[in-house]
């Protein structure tokens, strides 16, 4: 198993468990104490999980903490990219469409490449260098100006000039959290003011989000659940959000890991 591995798994376990101990996850991955502590201590640089004496517990971000785009490619990778693929069957030749920034739409991208007669819209630096590449001749990518976050948006004034001018087939929307009361949010103010112009672009709004997003709120709603077209998750999201979803959204997709 690889290191991004390893520590993906850890989060999973520390998350689903409610805390894990050195010892156990030695045991557990078949490594050193010395290897799950070095582990420890980078997922609890980025902010991913506390430590505590002889092991770690789930962290408690605010709703204004933003994780790094390589902490959140760590996280729920098997999810992300089934949802991806789902995403994927949605887009045909000649179809002008959006990315956002985040993990699961640079999952969404990597199964784009091939696709005839594209232009793509997104203020994700990391989408336009998968599309850049290995996108085809054919194909047209647009990458807005602005500001970079830690997630890797270019978000501000400038990329919100350029996307209200656009009228888009499909907008590909990855969100920090979603949930009944706040609908669709983001850690990040300015980043807010980018996804708003990105639904108001979406001729069909397709939200990409795996289960864990339900009931994490950011600090900031940029959208209702009931403006989403397509929500697209995993099968662990909890029976009552399902209901709820439905409720809200025409096309509610659930991917089975």
């Amino acid at each position: 198993m690889l290191a991004q591995q390893r520590q993906a798994a850890i989060l999973e376990r520390v998350r689903t468990a409610g805390g894990a101990r050195v010892s156990e996850l030695a045991a557990e991955f078949g490594v050193s104490d010395m290897t799950i502590r070095r582990d420890l201590d980078l997922l609890s640089d980025r902010g991913l999980l506390a430590k505590v004496h002889g092991g770690a517990t789930p962290g408690l971000p605010g709703s204004a903490h933003e994780p790094g785009f390589a902490a959140k490619s760590a996280q729920q990778q098997r999810e992300k990219a089934l949802i991806a693929a789902e995403a994927a069957t949605l887009v045909g030749p000649g179809t002008a469409i959006a990315l956002s920034a985040g993990t699961t739409t640079v999952e969404l991208a990597s199964r784009l490449v091939d696709v005839p007669g594209l232009t793509v819209v997104t203020n994700s630096i990391p989408v336009a260098d998968v599309f850049y590449r290995g996108g085809r001749p054919d194909s047209t990518v647009v990458l807005t100006g602005g500001v970079r976050t830690p997630s890797d948006a270019l978000v501000g004034p400038v990329a919100v000039a350029a996307i209200r001018s656009l009228h888009l087939d499909l907008v590909f929307l990855g969100v920090h959290g979603m949930s009944e009361r706040a609908g669709l949010t983001t850690p990040n103010l300015t980043e807010s003011e980018t996804n708003r112009a990105l639904v108001e672009a979406a001729e069909r709004l397709v939200v990409l989000a795996d289960s864990t997003k339900w009931d994490t709120v950011g600090i900031s709603s940029f959208a209702a659940l009931g403006e989403t077209h397509t929500l697209i998750t995993d099968a662990g999201l909890p029976d009552l959000a399902r209901t709820v979803l439905a409720d809200y959204v025409t096309d509610l997709r659930l991917v089975e890991p």
